[in-house]
């Protein structure tokens, strides 16, 4: 329990300015990334939190994908729990670039974005952030 907790805290504050030097200091990002590897949901939802938190700012997100990140946080999709397939979509969305493109936008891994965009009806905050990282980041033929 107070491993969960710790995480929460340390997720939700992570975009602070002054916790951002010492989460670069103490590994916090590795640690996230540790969590969503976990079995318990609930550091894996508080992991993914923390990441997608951090990944707005390019520096967080380029040591997400230089320790391997990409693969477990396309993982966090398939999630039963609606924050870590929210917080993965967010995250997904900062991360995808030239560099790492062809890592994120696999068509296994756009077929599934895809179907949380086409699932409104069902949940309208995965339809919204699928269709953003879609209009973003894949190019339709048209």
């Amino acid at each position: 329990m107070a491993n969960m907790k710790l995480m929460s805290f340390i997720g939700f504050y992570t975009i602070e300015h002054l916790l951002y030097i010492v989460s670069i200091q103490l590994n916090v990002l590795e640690l996230f990334l540790d969590c969503i590897t976990e079995p318990n949901e609930k550091l894996v939802e508080f992991g993914i939190g923390g990441i997608c938190n951090a990944c707005a700012n390019p520096a967080n997100a380029a040591i997400v994908t230089q320790c391997s990140g990409i693969p477990l946080i396309i993982q966090c999709l398939s999630s039963p729990v609606r924050n870590t397939v929210n917080n993965a979509l967010g995250t997904l969305y900062y991360l995808c670039n030239k560099t790492n493109k062809e890592e994120i936008l696999k068509p296994e891994v756009v077929g599934v974005i895809r179907r949380y965009a086409a699932a409104e009806t069902v949940n309208v905050s995965f339809s919204n952030l699928a269709k953003a990282f879609l209009d973003k980041h894949v190019v339709e033929n048209k």
